[in-house]
């Protein structure tokens, strides 16, 4: 397996570019809230809100010209949506994996179980919380972590996200997930030292079911969801029922963005402190110092002292963000499939040109509509030859990190095929596969969501195929090559966490 970078995880380029942050001297004050998007939100054009169409209908292009996997572009300014977009194959009303952006959501669910007294505070010791449990490799260390240290990543606990986050990768194979992280080793004094630690997250959730008798899950959607008009939401749990404090919570972009609009409003939503103005002022300050990039580190959010306008964002694998400018009054919310947001960030920056509104901008708002457009449309592709010599046979592949066991695929015609997948747990997948540039969408993947499948023929024997998770952020590219009745397989995910190749051979051979 290839080893999972911190660049992979952590992208680290600046949202918005120098030149605009130099134009903050002469931005007029925040435009106050007239309405809340409770029940849906209000549209307007950039031009309205201080905006430049022209300017955001080039990152299309520049998504178009160096082929971007972003599934979604999601911009609020002064409380209206100014652009939202969807690239095919994902769409619109879909729910997406937030990826790492969870750890945000799970600090704030600590932040409003201490103002329901559910938690005293950050200080309150971590092992104290569980008392009916015991602990491998206690000693004196272990007592002095703190509900903070595990927000900050600074728990000292042996914890480590190299090779793919081996250690949640370990803590995922256990029977009791929360029982796993508290014997853990430690390795350093509480609060001395950052480490990136995605079990840590799962800790803080495990204490949020531990205090208010819910899961995350249930909590959330009594105390945040269901007050900012959020329903459809996915959030796996482990085999105890604790929510996956750190990752794939899955939430439509919309409702990605009312989250970011409540930590812009410090809290509030509506007539109600949902999340306490003290916690949201001391989780998007820098807690802890990370060896890599540029960020720091609150509270489960990234932030960014260093740049003249104040940012913090949440942050997840893939290219998934929300990133909250109060200065700029602006949120920005992405999805994807493995991109740099700073890379689009940048014409998204140039496009703030005030808080006043600028005169409208006919052409380029027609330009920018057409791009949003063609953004959700299948790209027109000549038909590509095709050969039927493998169609229908029946590939038994070697163990693989996919825990594939055979294959084959038929091709019907020059636009589309249909493949067949056998897993190795019994599970059974036969989904059409795009033949003409289009990805085929298919029910049933994994939390019920659509698959996507587009393949070409590379050579004269080598098929490659893309098997898109899309809204789940994975994709698989597997690069085939038949020799008389052997497969060679070259098995790569796009988000890092798969490079590998292994061999297949015709059934009943």
């Amino acid at each position: 397996m290839k080893r999972a970078t911190l660049a992979v995880l952590f992208p680290v380029v600046a949202f918005f570019s120098a030149a605009t942050i130099a134009q903050e001297q002469t931005v007029s004050p925040i435009v106050q809230q007239t309405y809340w998007p409770t029940h849906g939100w209000r549209s307007s054009t950039p031009e309205a809100q201080g905006m430049d169409s022209e300017k955001l209908a080039l990152a299309f292009d520049y998504v178009r010209l160096h082929q971007i996997p972003v599934h979604s572009l999601l911009i609020v300014r002064n409380g209206y949506v100014v652009l939202d977009a969807y690239f095919i194959p994902f769409q619109a009303g879909q729910v997406h994996d937030a990826a790492s952006v969870t750890k945000s959501v799970t600090s704030t669910l600590i932040g409003i179980a201490i103002a329901e007294h559910k938690l005293s505070s950050v200080q309150q010791p971590v092992l104290s919380l569980f008392p009916e449990r015991k602990f491998d490799n206690h000693d004196n260390r272990k007592d002095r972590i703190t509900i903070e240290h595990l927000l900050s990543m600074t728990s000292g606990l042996d914890c480590h996200v190299d090779h793919g986050e081996i250690t949640l990768r370990e803590m995922m194979q256990s029977t009791d997930w929360v029982q796993f992280m508290l014997d853990r080793p430690i390795v350093a004094e509480p609060g001395s030292k950052f480490e990136y630690c995605s079990g840590g997250m799962h800790l803080l959730s495990g204490i949020i079911s531990q205090t208010t008798g819910s899961s995350a899950l249930e909590f959330a959607r009594r105390e945040l969801f269901q007050p900012l008009g959020i329903e459809d939401v996915i959030w796996p749990s482990d085999p105890q029922g604790v929510s996956r404090g750190w990752g794939d919570l899955h939430l439509r972009p919309r409702d990605m963005a009312k989250i970011g609009y409540l930590w812009l409003s410090q809290g509030r939503w509506e007539s109600r402190q949902i999340v306490p103005t003290d916690w949201m002022r001391a989780a998007t300050q820098e807690h802890s110092h990370p060896n890599f990039g540029s960020g720091e580190y609150g509270y489960g959010f990234w932030v960014y002292p260093e740049r003249n306008l104040r940012q913090y964002e949440a942050l997840g694998r893939g290219g998934q963000r929300i990133n909250v400018t109060p200065a700029r009054n602006i949120i920005v919310v992405f999805t994807g499939g493995e991109f740099e947001p700073g890379d689009i960030g940048k014409f998204i920056g140039d496009s703030i040109k005030s808080n006043p509104r600028l005169p409208e901008n006919q052409a380029g708002a027609t330009r920018l509509a057409a791009a949003v457009s063609a953004a959700a449309r299948p790209p027109e592709v000549p038909a590509t030859p095709i050969s039927k010599v493998i169609s229908g046979r029946k590939y038994i592949v070697e163990t693989n990190p996919l825990g594939l066991k055979s294959f084959s695929l038929t091709f019907s015609g020059q636009a589309e095929a249909v493949a067949h997948l056998e897993s190795a747990d019994g599970r059974v997948e036969e989904r059409p596969l795009g033949l003409d540039g289009i990805p085929r969408l298919s029910p049933g993947g994994r939390f019920g969501l659509s698959v996507a499948l587009q393949g070409w023929w590379e050579s004269n024997s080598t098929f490659v195929f893309d098997y898109d998770e899309v809204a789940n952020i994975n994709s698989c590219r597997f690069r085939l090559t038949f020799v008389h009745d052997n497969v060679g397989i070259e098995l790569t995910e796009k988000t890092g966490l798969v490079d590998t190749m292994f061999q297949g051979k015709l059934a009943g051979n």
